[in-house]
């Protein structure tokens, strides 16, 4: 196997005998891994030498990974180790499943080490007690840790002298990171660990280097570091390559029936498929939803309601899989690599252009082919508009898919009847949650009292919902749409669990949620990174009492 990005000049892995630990070479070829990716080749042969701090620009999926992994471990094994249980290398990542991805990879390269390394993982959504308690037991020489997460350890000057001692700080996805809200974490981290000046590596890779970057870039490398580019500049950025349609619903009442008539059609052709929806909550809807028999394939979710154990279990199980459907929220949507995805379908406006084009980089990836499709009203086509540059162009078989949705009605009604009610709110909740706070009222040109009729249209037409699901007065106040008309109202003991007893519910107060308490929220906010807050978990009550079929596909 030769990896992700190989080109036919591509130079062997055996080439760096006696200049690449052959523990890690060992371990190279028990990973089945032959021959370098662009930017591995550059960064293990044009480097001064493996200690040299490097700014390096490559694009995701193209084995970035490794190509900071080896130098680093390299110079651990073969230079003067830290004290045990001090952490030599740092590697600093945006999401909490890129950490996993990361750490796998440096689990197997040092799996030939007759004394293990221990890599460990400080994220977010995992529960802190615990993964701090192992971390301070045990001898940690590798961390990976999301921005938030590693600044509540820095904080603690016992957790910090674990990180006294550091050789090696890599920012991975740096560009993402920074852009998604870490900027100030990122810098209080540079001034909790020790100073550059004690001599530690700075590794920066990054797809773009815009201001931000190059403000960070100035504090980790030192003047005169080697600038590698895999980049080329004449080449059409991914998102460019790969073919893009719009499919045009009449109304969001339409959106479960035309997904379902999309996927039917869509199936034929592709077995491998990511769709993103506009909030976690309304991503579970749908998985839950297309689990009750919609789709042959095999469903998958995640999103950030889902406990880390879930979506670490999810992602390595479609990961491995050969088809499937993942319903996704923005956790995933930026940096995660899943082999041999066919086809991205968006549901629902997303936030920006920009968003729009991660998601799109889910598919398409290591060279293979890949289409992506996003599905929106009439009202919300105005997003093609404002994006001219995105090649977006109709689906040909549109009118074919919008005359197959209402054939679609009678099955989807009928799994939404199975769908329990709390599941139902909470997605009703969160859409309009997103809307309220997003900023997008006035290109869909309507008031809140249009946005409160579009939702109770989209809950009693396309979720079989007899009324506007029940909406407390506090949260409905905290979105800001105090007084608007159209809600139907409740108080905490007229919601699940409380005085309506038809309800499937594991009792717990939508109230609760973020997902609802925040205008915007519930949105995998700046895809999805991790800011070291606490998971919780979701898809209502019935996964819950199902063994928390949640995050897990049907049938696995």
């Amino acid at each position: 196997m030769q990896g992700p990005g190989i080109d036919a000049g591509s130079q062997p892995y055996a080439s760096m005998a006696g200049k690449l630990d052959p523990r890690l070479l060992k371990a190279l070829d028990v990973m089945g891994f032959t021959s370098m990716t662009p930017v591995q080749q550059r960064v293990l042969t044009e480097l001064p030498n493996w200690r040299s701090d490097c700014l390096v620009q490559a694009k995701t999926g193209t084995g970035k990974t490794l190509a900071f992994l080896l130098p680093a471990l390299h110079c651990l094994l073969q230079g003067q180790a830290p004290p045990r249980g001090k952490v030599a290398i740092l590697i600093i990542t945006p999401t909490r499943e890129l950490a996993q991805q990361i750490a796998k990879s440096c689990d197997e390269l040092t799996s030939q080490l007759t004394t293990p390394l221990e890599c460990h993982i400080a994220v977010g959504g995992t529960a802190r007690a615990s993964a701090h308690s192992r971390f301070m037991k045990g001898a940690p020489s590798i961390l990976v840790a999301t921005p938030g997460r590693l600044k509540d350890y820095l904080s603690e000057d016992y957790t910090a002298q674990k990180l006294s001692n550091i050789q090696t700080l890599v920012l991975d996805e740096a560009d993402t990171m920074l852009e998604s809200g870490f900027i100030a974490d990122v810098k209080r981290i540079l001034q909790l660990i020790p100073p550059k000046s004690t001599g530690w590596q700075g590794m920066c890779f990054s797809a773009t280097v815009p201001p931000k970057v190059k403000d960070v870039v100035s504090v980790v490398l030192k003047s005169g570091y080697s600038n590698i580019s895999t980049i080329d500049k004449n080449e059409a950025p991914t998102h460019e390559r790969v073919p893009q349609y719009h499919v045009l619903i009449p109304s969001v009442a339409e959106t479960f029936t035309t997904l379902a008539s999309l996927l039917n059609m869509e199936i034929k052709k592709c077995s491998k498929i990511i769709v993103f929806g506009v909030t976690a909550n309304m991503v579970a809807l749908l998985a839950n939803v297309f689990s009750e028999g919609l789709t042959p394939l095999k469903v998958f979710e995640i999103h950030s309601r889902l406990n880390q154990s879930r979506r670490t279990k999810t992602t390595e199980m479609f990961k491995e899989a050969s088809a499937g459907i993942m319903f996704a929220s923005d956790v995933i949507g930026r940096g995660m690599d899943f082999p041999n995805v066919d086809l991205v379908i968006q549901v629902g406006l997303p936030s920006n252009g920009e968003q729009y084009v991660h998601r799109v980089g889910r598919t398409a990836r290591a060279g293979n082919d890949g289409r992506a499709i996003i599905l929106l009203t009439e009202a919300e086509s105005f997003f093609m508009k404002v994006n001219r540059h995105l090649p977006i162009k109709p689906h040909p078989q549109t009118d074919a898919i919008n005359a197959a949705a209402p054939l679609c009605a009678d099955a989807v009604t009928m799994a939404m009847y199975s769908i329990d009610e709390e599941t139902k709110q909470r997605a009703y909740s969160s859409f309009i949650g997103f809307f309220a706070g997003s900023g997008l009222l006035k290109p869909l040109r309507l008031d809140k009292t249009g946005l409160v009729q579009m939702a109770n249209k989209m809950a009693m037409e396309g979720m079989g919902c007899p009324e506007p699901p029940p909406m407390d007065k506090k949260v409905i106040g905290k979105m800001g749409l105090k007084g608007v008309p159209g809600f139907n109202y409740a108080s905490g003991n007229d919601l699940y669990g409380g005085n309506r007893p038809q309800s499937r519910s594991n009792g717990r107060h939508p109230g609760k949620n973020r997902d609802a308490l925040s205008p915007g929220a519930g949105r995998d906010q700046h895809g999805g990174v991790d800011k070291g807050r606490r998971g919780r978990g979701g898809g209502g009550g019935r996964g819950a009492r199902r063994g928390g079929r949640g995050g897990k596909p049907r049938g696995a």
